[in-house]
């Protein structure tokens, strides 16, 4: 079971694919990319998952040349006397306040709350420590039952390109669950975005039944890491008492 929780790689890049693409390219920012275009990649909850299979990953996005990176207000002034990409760089950028937005060239990305939302409950909030070591058991879910993780987050100082989450499960130390999933590119705004994961379904069974260890990450394109939590969770017959 995967339960996940917590830059414009060069904005002249984008500029230089505006131009050669025209002006019928349809950018979607601040909104989790359509499900054709996402990427998620799962292993089997029941299969032992090589190790190597999540570094040769980290090793290919390593291997990507990123140009250099402009900050969000040099990216506005930048080619300002063209209109057309001038009102690409509006719908681009939706509501970015640009009267506060700095000259830092790194975006920032900040979780603000995570929850677990279940059909017929209330959601079960989670708080993260800022070691991203939560102590002790962090939740328990039901076996056999509907979940999917929701979380808002905030992005500043500039436009985060490709953010992702990866997550890791470990069952009396073999790796159970491996996931990645692309969750897409934002803009810096005032309100935090909100975003659910797909449902899912947890594992059942005597043998699905116990005590896990998990890692997630939130990165970008530029593999920067803004979360990392390890933790550990249990599946019982029952949901916690609350």
């Amino acid at each position: 079971m995967s339960l996940a929780v917590g830059a414009l790689s060069s904005s002249n890049n984008m500029v230089d694919e505006k131009r050669d693409e025209g002006e019928n390219s349809n950018v979607a920012v601040g909104a989790a990319e359509p499900a054709n275009l996402q990427e998620e990649q799962r292993t089997s909850r029941y299969v032992t998952v090589s190790e190597t299979d999540e570094e040769d990953d980290d090793d290919r996005e390593q291997d990507i040349q990123l140009g250099p990176q402009y900050t969000l207000k040099e990216q506005i002034e930048k080619d300002k006397d063209d209109e057309s990409l001038r009102k690409w760089k509006e719908q681009l950028l939706g509501s970015v306040d640009f009267d506060n937005i700095g000259e830092t060239l790194e975006p920032e990305v900040r979780i603000l709350s995570l929850s677990i939302v279940a059909p017929g409950r209330n959601d079960i909030v989670l708080a993260v420590p800022e070691d991203g070591k939560p102590t002790g058991n962090w939740f328990t879910l039901k076996e056999g039952s509907k979940y999917s993780l929701k979380f808002t987050f905030e992005v500043s100082n500039n436009i985060v390109s490709g953010l992702k989450y990866t997550n890791t499960v470990w069952k009396a130390g073999i790796k159970v669950d491996s996931a990645k999933q692309m969750l897409g590119t934002f803009s810096p705004q005032p309100e935090p975005y909100i975003h659910e994961m797909p449902e899912e379904t947890t594992p059942s069974g005597m043998f699905a039944r116990g005590s896990y260890s998990a890692r997630t990450k939130f990165l970008d394109d530029d593999n920067k890491c803004y979360l990392e939590i390890n933790y550990s969770f249990d599946i019982r017959k029952e949901w916690a008492a609350v």
